[in-house]
């Protein structure tokens, strides 16, 4: 079954919070995380379960480089910015590998608003060049970005979803990636999406575990611009 948070009831989690000096505000959308903590034990990093949350940067401020124990995308929703070199804007999405520094964010005039998406337990963003005695002796860096990420041969892949009033995820107007070995969330853009009944508006959030069918999703009445993303397939 898929995991479903439409955005006017993740508002209500919306509220202050601060990382390593910067304040944001941050809105809890699927999973516990570390603002919003389990009522067990947090499991060990990079353990399989799905986080979601919206952050919403101030104007002008600045999230220092830093890495995750945990694969991630980030999708822009607001405002515009900087990502490490290169200039973001809505409907950019951005890919990172765990225990890969990128950054800094800088949030441009309008602030900057971006959903981070990730399918393992990450407890906090880990700040550089502090950090730097923390990451292991092997690792993979990767990084991706921008409208869309070229599916990949271990299934990584980003892509926008332009469907009609009435448009299926399923079938031919699926052109994005759909949850074979790697899970997926899909972020609505703009219009709505209809799913198992609910009306799903713009920054509404699914995520789908790895191997399970398509739910039957399709557009309103305006049509829908979805976001599509699926991680890489890792072993175990």
């Amino acid at each position: 079954m898929p995991m479903i948070t439409e955005a006017s009831e993740a508002a209500a989690t919306r509220r202050r919070a601060s990382s390593n000096g910067t304040e944001f505000w941050f809105t809890s959308y699927i999973g516990p995380n570390r603002y919003r903590p389990a009522a067990t034990p947090p499991p060990e990093p990079g353990t399989k379960m799905p986080m979601a949350f919206l952050v919403e940067q101030d104007p002008g401020t600045t999230v220092a480089p830093h890495f995750h124990q945990a694969d991630q995308f980030q999708l822009i929703v607001g405002g515009g910015g900087t990502l490490g070199r290169h200039e973001v804007a809505p409907g950019t999405v951005h890919f990172v590998a765990a225990h890969s520094a990128y950054g800094p964010i800088r949030a441009g005039a309008a602030g900057l608003a971006y959903f981070t998406l990730r399918n393992g337990w990450d407890p906090g963003a880990r700040y550089m060049p502090g950090a730097r005695g923390e990451l292991p002796r092997a690792r993979h860096h990767r990084e991706a970005s921008g409208g869309a990420i070229a599916a990949a041969p271990d299934g990584l892949a980003a892509t926008p979803v332009a469907l009609p009033p009435g448009g299926a995820m399923v079938g031919a107007a699926m052109t994005g990636p759909a949850p074979d070995d790697g899970e997926s969330f899909w972020v609505v853009l703009d219009g709505s999406l209809i799913l198992d009944g609910q009306r799903l508006g713009p920054r509404s959030c699914v995520f789908l575990a790895a191997g399970e069918p398509l739910p039957d999703a399709r557009a309103g009445e305006a049509g829908a611009r979805v976001m599509a993303m699926r991680f890489p397939a890792r072993p175990g």
